[in-house]
């Protein structure tokens, strides 16, 4: 399809990542929706669209706004109805410890601080890494397979589980082989479902239907809120609170999150989840060297720090997606594959990549002030709202979705994930083993 920039409304411009950035509201603060799902959708509706008179460039735009404004909103069900996605799943713990203290407006506060500065040094890296991703690349394109083999190995080996007294020092080595199993059972699931990917099929003629919207929204969409639905939480009462974190701590979360981000970001098959962990075991070794006088007064700025940190991964992953797909042509997240339908690697011009940045830049700073907005209110409102209802017609909207979509095939696959993306909840461990379904496949290819 044709990019045209020529003669760009500005009106439609911002139309388009005004649209973009509601979706992105509305997939950030449902359970059970992701971005990807209205990335896909997108996709599949544009021949429609492009018939209406509107061209690709406002579509990608979309999608790209509600890629990174899902990012910054996230964080709300995760801390709030405690059914957080696959990126910020890590995130609750902390998020907790603050909203038990009656400060969960100021989680949220911190999230959208870490995600817009990860944005910030993601456009200042965008030359030095880019031009050090051009490089380096092609010496290492032949070992993809085994640092992608070594990242699988260091997602297993690290898990931990649940503590309980009495088990022993051994106990640990149990939760290693469940997650072992989630990542092979996934893992196994997504090579069966891409080798069979063309029994999938659309109502839409036109589209190309991805077995992608099966198999990630029964492993981290459904599966979550069949969890969600036999679970209820009390929420103390919250106050509106400023950010209290010293300034060196909260630039060094956002750059060692940013850090993470993109380092995953140049990998296929890897997500933000992943660089979430691998900041986690940076943010621990790096715990282990401070000295005393580094030592906070207030037992929860290393729950804020975190919070920041984890919160840049998962933004600064987005964005640098985009930038890997601009330097070496190659999609590696979901907004990315559906922003590469419409637009060849060989046809990015600069002003492509102006628009594109303009977009992150505007969708961030919608974003910032939404998220703190709703993060100081949406307590008020959480007595008002029957969430077993919006889950359950979330999941029956995903149902619905997936058989439009991918057709019977599509809700076999959906069912199977569902039923591998239950297991993590039940063996404690870590929901980012399910990434098996796509690293797994990835690895066999490359090796």
């Amino acid at each position: 399809m044709p990019i045209i920039t020529e003669d760009l409304s500005l009106i439609l411009f911002l139309l388009s990542i005004l649209a973009g950035c509601l979706m992105g509201v509305v997939s950030g603060l449902i359970p059970g929706l992701h971005s990807n799902n209205f990335a896909l959708l997108l996709v599949t509706v544009s021949p429609l669209l492009i018939e209406s008179g509107i061209p690709p460039i406002y579509i990608i735009c979309m999608i790209l706004a509600n890629c990174i404004t899902h990012t910054f909103h996230d964080i709300i069900p995760s801390i709030y109805l405690g059914v957080p996605n696959s990126d910020m799943v890590l995130a609750v713990l902390p998020g907790h410890q603050l909203l038990l203290d009656g400060r969960g407006p100021e989680a949220i506060r911190l999230s959208a601080l870490g995600s817009a500065g990860s944005v910030i040094v993601s456009i200042i890296l965008l030359l030095p890494f880019g031009l050090l991703l051009y490089t380096i690349y092609p010496l290492i394109q032949d070992y993809i397979g085994w640092i992608l083999l070594f990242i699988a190995f260091l997602m297993i080996v690290t898990e931990k589980g649940e503590y309980v007294p009495g088990q022993g020092s051994l106990a640990h080595y149990r939760y290693i082989f469940y997650a072992f199993l989630v990542f092979l059972l996934s893992g196994l699931l997504g090579i069966f479902a891409f080798g069979k990917e063309n029994m999938a099929n659309s109502l839409f003629e036109s589209d190309s239907p991805s077995i992608l919207l099966p198999l990630l929204s029964g492993l981290f969409g459904a599966s979550q809120l069949i969890i969600s639905l036999t679970t209820s939480s009390v929420i103390p009462p919250q106050r509106t609170s400023i950010v209290s974190l010293p300034a060196n701590r909260i630039i060094k979360a956002i750059s060692s999150g940013s850090v993470a981000g993109s380092f995953v970001a140049w990998l296929p098959g890897v997500s933000s989840s992943v660089a979430t962990l691998l900041a986690e075991q940076f943010g621990r070794l790096r715990g282990k060297r401070k000295s005393s006088n580094t030592k906070s007064d207030d037992p929860l700025d290393e729950a804020r720090e975190f919070i920041i940190s984890v919160s840049g991964v998962n933004t600064a992953n987005a964005v640098f997606g985009l930038f890997v797909f601009f330097f070496i042509g190659r999609a590696r997240n979901g907004a990315i594959v559906a922003i590469s339908s419409f637009i060849e690697p060989s046809a990015i011009d600069i002003p492509i990549i102006l628009i594109l940045l303009c977009v992150v830049i505007l969708a961030s700073i919608f974003s910032y002030y939404s998220t703190i907005r709703i993060g100081n209110t949406i307590h008020l409102f959480m007595e008002k709202i029957d969430y077993r209802k919006l889950n359950i017609t979330v999941l029956t909207g995903l149902v619905l979705m997936v058989a439009v979509f991918t057709g019977v095939f599509g809700i076999v696959i959906f069912l199977m994930a569902t039923s591998i993306g239950l297991l993590p909840s039940f063996m404690n461990v870590r929901k980012s083993n399910a990434m098996g379904v796509i690293l797994l496949p990835v690895i066999l290819y490359f090796l």
